[in-house]
Formats: structure tokens, C-alpha cells, sequence
């Protein structure tokens, strides 16, 4: 054959974005609430799986936010937010976050910290973060952020698979 046309790239298929989600949802997550306060003063909070740890030196983590999300402009104005790791208790407060109702915070027990962040209570961790950057990558806004305070609990975290809640198995 050619070297010519060996050298041609394929085009490959278009990916299925059904399948893909349905893959990525293989890669168990624990959830999160991050909370944070607008300039007018309203409590703005909703469910995160995409939270990870991205330093220790300097401590330092990550999220996105999809760029549709109606949350999106609090969450670009905002200097501080509070990631909120559930426990396996905290299903409910999972989906409540979930959902665009008008007062997500009504009836969810939370404390204020020293900058006005809501802390939900019976978390398994919060992390108080102050925002670095924010970059848009396809559909969604990442945000990296410096942990300035932290606490755990005891609590066993919920944990999110393949479209479902879980708790934490056995130790292996």
C-alpha cells in the first residue's frame, strides 16, 4: 500500500454521549454540597460529585460546574465556598440540592463560619475554600481553590455509582 495513503487519519465515530456517561458512571465518587452566599446575601448550594483533591502543598482542591447551571454566576462572583462532604445519612439533602428549587436550605440544619459560608450539618468533612481560578474546559467552569480550614467527623460518606447511592463496604 501507499505510504500516502497509510498516513491519511481516520475520522473516528462520533462518541455516543449515553455510553459515555454510562462509562464515567463506573468510577464510584462521593458527594458533595458546595455552598456558598451571593452579593445579595442568599444561601446558593448544590450537589458536586466532580470534587477532588488537587494539593497538599499548598492544600488545594477542585470542582466543576456545568456552564448551564443557573448557580454558575454566584459560584464566578463568589470569593469563598464551603465544600460540604455528606455522609451516607444525607441522601436526601443529596437530592434536595439536586433539584432547582427555589430554597434549597429550607428545613437542611447548617451553621454560618467566620466569612458567612454555610456549613451543612452531619457532614462527614467541610472544606473552607477561597477561590484561585476558574477556567471553562467544554461544557463546564472548573474552579481550583485553596483550603483555608477543614474539619472531618466521624461519618461514613455517601458514596455515588452507576446512577445510584451507595454506602461504604468492608475494608478490603
Amino acid at each position: 500500500m501507499n505510504a500516502a495513503l497509510q498516513a491519511i487519519p481516520q475520522i473516528a465515530p462520533p462518541l455516543d454521549s449515553r455510553a459515555l456517561r454510562t462509562a464515567l458512571g463506573q468510577f464510584a465518587t462521593g458527594i458533595t454540597v458546595v455552598t456558598t452566599r451571593a452579593a445579595d446575601g442568599a444561601l446558593v448550594g448544590l450537589t458536586v460529585n466532580s470534587f477532588s483533591a488537587l494539593s497538599l502543598e499548598p492544600p488545594m482542591i477542585l470542582w466543576s460546574l456545568r456552564c448551564s447551571s443557573p448557580s454558575l454566576p454566584v459560584f464566578e462572583a463568589a470569593e469563598r465556598f464551603v465544600v460540604n462532604v455528606l455522609a451516607e445519612a444525607q441522601v436526601e439533602v443529596s437530592r434536595r440540592f439536586a433539584l432547582p428549587v427555589a430554597d434549597k436550605f429550607e428545613g437542611v440544619a447548617h451553621a454560618e463560619n467566620v466569612w458567612g459560608q454555610p456549613l451543612l450539618h452531619g457532614a462527614a468533612a467541610w472544606f473552607e475554600c477561597r477561590i484561585l481560578s476558574r477556567q471553562v474546559a467544554g461544557d463546564h467552569c472548573l474552579f481550583i481553590a485553596e483550603v483555608e480550614r477543614f474539619t472531618s467527623s466521624e461519618a461514613t460518606p455517601l458514596l455515588f455509582h452507576a446512577g445510584g447511592y451507595f454506602a461504604l463496604g468492608s475494608r478490603l
